[in-house]
Parts: C-alpha cells; structure tokens; sequence
C-alpha cells in the first residue's frame, strides 16, 4: 500500500490564462510561480493550497464540460471540492464577481453545505462548509441534495 500524506497540488486545464487567474483570485489564489519551461501557472491562496492552472487548453466542445455537460458520462475527475469555513460569505462573494452558482447550496445530511458553480472554462468547483459553524436557517435557498438536480 502506498500511504497518501495528502493532495499535494490540483491541475486544472484553462484556455486563456489572464481570464483564469482573474477568477482564480476570486477565490483566494494568487500566482506563485510560472516556469518557462512549462505552459503552468502555479497558484496558492493563503492557507497553502496548491492549483497548477495548465495553460494549453482548447475549447473544442463550444463550451460544454466534457465530463458534466454530455449524455454520455465520461470518466474522469469531475469536480474539485474546496472547503471554507463560511458558506453564505462565499455565496455572497460569488454573487459580487457575477460567478453563477450552478446547484446549492444543498446538503447531503452529513453536516456539511456545499455549493457548486463554474470557472471560465466550465470546470466545476465546489465550496463545502461544515453546517455546525452556522445555522441552517442563516443559509438562504439550502436544500437536501436532489442527484437528478
């Protein structure tokens, strides 16, 4: 068995690199270091978390997601769930920058609030909190997570 300590990084494939680290810094990310041997921009926000925006995407499916916007179900890693520790300021901050939340916030009986929305090249990002931190009523629009939603 190999013993996983954690995630070191994530590597997201971007198409235009300004717009990326635009709405990347929503989140918290600033650029960190972008190598000349290599099409990366290495970004980190200030709790140490690592994302590699990989600079040599092309859109080719018109804006779709591969894996979330076809019928067919693709395999493939679908989402990257980040965990902040107040989800209605998250919501809010989102709503302020015109990002669209895409689903949620919605909870999956576990304790935990999530929401769902979009980066400019419709990766899917999730922003899960833990629900004791704040009241469900403080939350506004929370539901019990629907699959087919």
């Amino acid at each position: 068995m190999i013993e996983i300590e954690q995630i070191d990084h994530i590597g997201i494939r971007v198409t235009q690199r300004e717009t990326a680290l635009a709405f990347y810094g929503v989140l918290g990310f600033q650029l960190s270091d972008e190598p000349d041997f290599d099409s990366v921009a290495i970004i980190k926000n200030p709790a140490g978390v690592e994302l590699n925006l990989i600079l040599n995407g092309v859109d080719t499916l018109e804006g779709k997601n591969i894996l979330m916007d076809l019928p067919v179900k693709h395999p493939g890693i679908t989402h990257v769930a980040l965990r902040v520790n107040d989800i209605v300021q998250a919501m809010k901050t989102l709503q302020e920058h015109q990002i669209p939340i895409t689903q949620g916030p919605v909870t999956f009986g576990d304790g935990q609030v999530s929401i769902f929305f979009r980066d400019p090249d419709r990766n899917t990002i999730e922003l899960r909190a833990d629900m004791s931190t704040q009241k469900a009523l403080d939350i506004p629009g929370l539901v019990f997570y629907d699959p087919k939603a």
